[in-house]
Parts: structure tokens; C-alpha cells; sequence
């Protein structure tokens, strides 16, 4: 089987495992280091089943492009292109429409920059990835008394791929 490997980071590396365990396609999710301190996984997925643009949607459904910082760090430079128009679409979705005096909204293509909000997702290549020790892999399921930012439950329901 032909699989890829992407990396993401952000939030917390142990709640992005579990998001991306149970992903139709994915194959395998390690939390480890990237390129040595930055703290995220690794995920293994088959394209055939999951396209990389849809583990990005995931990734920026679970955590806010606009308030933390995020990144893909992409392997292959044939990913660079996709990954790279993703962060950029985010990055251009913040800029705020303009208002007329009446309150409508209007399609102003030089809005006031100030009230754009700025993307901190960021894409580059990964340089290393250094796994975790077991035992800090899949940490949540072993602890599942452990307060968590995201409701696995509402996002399990969300979260549908046919």
C-alpha cells in the first residue's frame, strides 16, 4: 500500500493524535518532536482514501489559524504546491469585508487592513521528526480523565467522510 506522511502541529500534540486516529485513510499517528522543538505528529495516511486537503480542513476545524500558531510541515516538494495555497486561502479568508454607513457589507477589495486578522499558520518542509516513547503515544486513551479543549464526542458527529 502506497502511503504519505504529513506533519502538523499546534494545540496540544496529544489531542491532534486522537483527532486524526480515527480518520478514514489515516494509517498510522505518532506524536514526537519536529525539527526538533516543536511538538506535533506525524501522520501516515493512504491518498487513495484521504486527500491532504482534507486533513488540513480537519486540522483548522480543531484549531484557530487566527489565535495560535499551527503549522504543516510538508515531506514531499510535490506537496509543497497544495500546502502552500491552503495556508494562503486561510491567510486571505481573515481579511475582514467593508461596511457601508447603512451596515450592509460590501464586496471591498481594499478593505481596512487593520481589522484583518492575521494567519499564524505556517507551511515548510519538515528537516527531522523524532517519535515520542511509547508511552506518550496515545496518551488520552489511557487517561481519559483528562480535561481536553475539544469535545471528541461533538466532533466524532461532525465529522463525517463517505
Amino acid at each position: 500500500m502506497y502511503t504519505k506522511k504529513i506533519y502538523f502541529s499546534g494545540g496540544d500534540f496529544r489531542e491532534l493524535q486522537e483527532v486524526f486516529a480515527d480518520v478514514p485513510g489515516v494509517v498510522k499517528v505518532l506524536t514526537g518532536s519536529i525539527d526538533g522543538a516543536i511538538e506535533g505528529v506525524e501522520i501516515e495516511f493512504n491518498p487513495k482514501k484521504m486527500d491532504l486537503s482534507m486533513l488540513m480542513d480537519v486540522l483548522f476545524a480543531v484549531l484557530d489559524p487566527y489565535s495560535q500558531e499551527c503549522g504543516v510541515y510538508y515531506v514531499s516538494g510535490e506537496d509543497e504546491p497544495q500546502v502552500e495555497l491552503h495556508i494562503n486561502f486561510i491567510a486571505n479568508r481573515g481579511k475582514q469585508p467593508a461596511v457601508s454607513c447603512v451596515g450592509l457589507t460590501v464586496n471591498d477589495p481594499i478593505s481596512n487592513p487593520k481589522f484583518a486578522r492575521k494567519c499564524l499558520a505556517r507551511a515548510a518542509r519538515i528537516r527531522s521528526f523524532s517519535a515520542f516513547e511509547e508511552d506518550r503515544q496515545f496518551y488520552l486513551r489511557r487517561h481519559p480523565e483528562v480535561k481536553t479543549a475539544i469535545d471528541f464526542t461533538k466532533l466524532k458527529t461532525y465529522l463525517r467522510f463517505n
